[in-house]
């Protein structure tokens, strides 16, 4: 770790763009950090970890408002998964959905539809869109993945947030906050005591819980694929605020692209399509402090989107010019490391991301590395799937 204007920054080099916004955060925040998987983000970097008193920002949260990781770990040997690993991710892949705008062929039911926040302005409108999309992984980084960890064990994993409604919900604040439209750009902060603030707030939590039981019911539906039992659950948001105490002051933290880490309490953080991912906890120490008990939600790009599968037409999917990554190289590394790939388009290679290990040695004096997770099965979004939140 590395101070920078004051500004406690992880990861070798950092991204200047990402640490000129992690400054301009910190004009109007209580405390600011940036974590070592950190890239530019809209206004407030991801990786970023914004502190304020009595605020919220709408921008960092983000517009995939508690977008988050879910790990379970089931009671059926990988290896008998990988025996028959060709069928099992067909039948993921043919009864989950994947993309932009999809709705869910299976009619989710969930206590959640009756909360009163319902009736708000805001959500209102977006209520039988949710319904509809509840349980649905969406594109771009998105995925439902199957791990064995050091002992032959299955894990499912899952990482997606709250859709439509999240998108649209953030959009909705974004606007009636007065946000600016840019990267570079001063993040919308807005008082927690406001009626605007108040209602976003309601309306977060609301989403956050909404991304919740989207992620539990893909993993329960892909334990009922295998025939599997759950025995142990890893959750948590990494685009949200908690309120928190630090240092004898309550803050709210905003953590966008960044895992709540606390002394003892693990979290699941993915590497690439052919990497290694892990579960983890943190562990006290004076860094843990200065990170607000925050790590990496992820291995952290290196490669914009768009350099490595080109500019596409949005509409036809037709290469406009070719990216760096092509199809052919992406497979190769993930036949390499044994791993069935389902969807997933060239953005999303390996290739486009730091290695998860490095990245995660940045922060050895505040995690503790529980269980390194191999992939043997991944699915994605297709190829010419856009993804619109980018954070």
């Amino acid at each position: 770790m590395e101070r920078i204007d004051g500004i406690p920054v992880w990861g070798t080099p950092p991204d200047p763009g990402a640490v000129s916004q992690i400054k301009t955060c910190a004009k109007t925040a209580a405390h600011v950090a940036l974590m070592a998987d950190h890239h530019k983000g809209y206004a407030v970097p991801i990786g970023g970890v914004v502190a304020y008193e009595d605020k919220i920002s709408p921008s960092g949260v983000g517009f995939d408002i508690a977008c988050g990781n879910k790990a379970v770990r089931t009671d059926v040997p990988a290896s008998e998964v990988r025996a028959k690993i060709k069928t099992i991710m067909d039948d993921i892949w043919a009864n989950l959905s994947f993309g932009m705008g999809r709705n869910n062929e299976t009619r989710v039911d969930h206590e959640l539809f009756d909360d009163p926040a319902w009736k708000m302005q805001p959500v209102k409108p977006l209520k039988q869109m949710a319904q509809n999309q509840l349980g649905t992984i969406g594109s771009g980084n998105h995925y439902v993945d199957l791990f064995a960890d050091e002992q032959d064990r299955l894990w499912i994993g899952v990482h997606f947030g709250s859709r439509g409604l999240g998108h649209k919900t953030a959009t909705y604040f974004l606007q009636q906050g007065g946000a600016k439209d840019g990267m570079d750009v001063d993040p919308l902060v807005i008082d927690v005591n406001s009626s605007l603030g108040s209602d976003y707030l309601t309306c977060m939590e609301l989403a956050g819980r909404y991304a919740y039981a989207g992620r539990d019911w893909v993993c329960g539906e892909v334990a009922r694929i295998l025939g599997a039992n759950i025995l142990e659950e890893v959750h948590n948001h990494h685009n949200f605020g908690w309120l928190e105490e630090h240092g004898g002051r309550k803050l709210w933290v905003v953590r966008k692209g960044a895992t709540p880490a606390f002394p003892g309490q693990k979290g699941f953080v993915g590497g690439s399509m052919g990497d290694k991912s892990v579960i983890l906890e943190g562990v006290e120490s004076e860094e843990a402090k200065d990170s607000l008990y925050s790590t990496v939600h992820g291995a952290g790009r290196v490669m914009s989107r768009t350099a490595a599968r080109g500019k596409v037409n949005r509409k036809t999917g037709q290469v406009i010019s070719p990216g760096v990554v092509s199809r052919e190289m992406m497979q190769k590394w993930i036949k390499e490391q044994g791993v069935e790939l389902r969807g997933a388009g060239t953005d999303e290679s390996p290739h486009c991301y730091k290695r998860l290990p490095e990245v995660l040695e940045h922060h050895r004096d505040s995690i503790r590395i529980l269980h390194t997770l191999t992939p043997i099965g991944v699915a994605m979004a297709g190829e010419n799937e856009v993804d619109p939140y980018k954070d």
